[in-house]
């Protein structure tokens, strides 16, 4: 009887320490894809041959899309300025001492960078910097679910934009912005390479 009863204690002692089965949670995690961030339109609505929107997790896609934007921004800015310059408007004046805007309108464009003297250049750098780090240091980061980023100069105000009229403009931002990386790369490679750009041969601004 002893025996049986120590027995017993030993089992429930034994018990106590055992380890509680654990109940797995299973969550449900929902990856963003091309149709939740806009930019799709025709004629190529979702475009990645390449397979790029599926590398890593949703912050890498957020941060392809900001990296679309902002060189799309550059881009448009880059070709207009391109196609003013080449129509023959330059701003007056000089640049420096010895370097006119006239003179940058006749050259190409890596010699026209070549001919801006180095404080003119750190200028140009130092105010893509900040522009650069006004863009990245919001309270929440585009990757962590923040807002995209926006135009630093001049800002612009799109809280009082209706959501359909905003995503036409967001739409059309984009498809202009990647028409304008086509130029521009269009532009270099025909400035630079003879006969590269067929459409271009003979045209004076080439």
């Amino acid at each position: 009887m002893k025996t049986a009863f120590i027995t017993s204690l030993l089992i429930a002692s034994a018990a106590a320490f055992a380890p509680v089965p654990q109940t797995k949670s299973v969550n449900t995690v929902v990856h963003v894809g091309l149709e939740d961030i806009g930019g799709a339109t025709a004629p190529a609505k979702n475009f990645d041959p390449l397979r790029l929107s599926q590398l890593g997790d949703d912050s890498t896609l957020a941060w392809f899309r900001a990296a679309e934007l902002k060189h799309s921004r550059v881009a448009m800015l880059a070709t207009t300025g391109y196609l003013v310059q080449a129509s023959g408007f330059h701003f007056p004046g000089m640049l420096s001492s010895d370097v006119s805007f006239e003179s940058l309108s006749t050259m190409k464009p890596l010699e026209a960078w070549g001919a801006v003297p180095d404080a003119g250049k750190a200028q140009i750098l130092g105010t893509i910097f900040i522009a650069e780090l006004i863009s990245e240091s919001k309270a929440v980061h585009y990757t962590k679910g923040g807002s995209l980023p926006t135009i630093v100069f001049p800002p612009v105000d799109f809280s009082g934009v209706d959501a359909v009229t905003l995503k036409k403009k967001q739409d059309a931002e984009l498809n202009n912005g990647r028409l304008a990386m086509i130029s521009i790369m269009s532009f270099f490679a025909a400035v630079s390479i003879p006969g590269s750009v067929p459409a271009l041969v003979g045209n004076a601004a080439f």
